[in-house]
């Protein structure tokens, strides 16, 4: 399997409004190879919702942050970090 078709990305939850994606990018840069961060806002408003995601280059990174970051404070905030889920493909219909 190609390294492209596999993402070590981590779900970032409980951010606090002033966290923007660089700062995020920094808060995990320890822990291995960022290859993206990203706070997900409101498509209609613009506005944070106070979670992101954090990609990774390997795996180890990935649970070497969940682990060392979890319960962590960033910013003011206790954050919540876990794998992400993959958004898979189904679907409502």
């Amino acid at each position: 399997m190609a390294s492209a078709d596999v993402e070590y990305c981590c779900f970032v939850g409980g951010l606090a409004w002033a966290t923007d994606d660089r700062s995020l990018e920094r808060a995990f840069s320890s822990f291995g190879e960022v290859i993206e961060s990203k706070i997900i806002s409101d498509h209609e408003t613009g506005r944070l919702r106070g979670f992101g995601f954090v990609t990774f280059s390997n795996e180890q990174s990935m649970r070497d942050a969940i682990e060392g970051m979890n319960g962590q404070n960033l910013d003011g905030r206790s954050i919540i970090v876990n794998e992400a889920q993959s958004r898979g493909s189904g679907g409502g219909g």
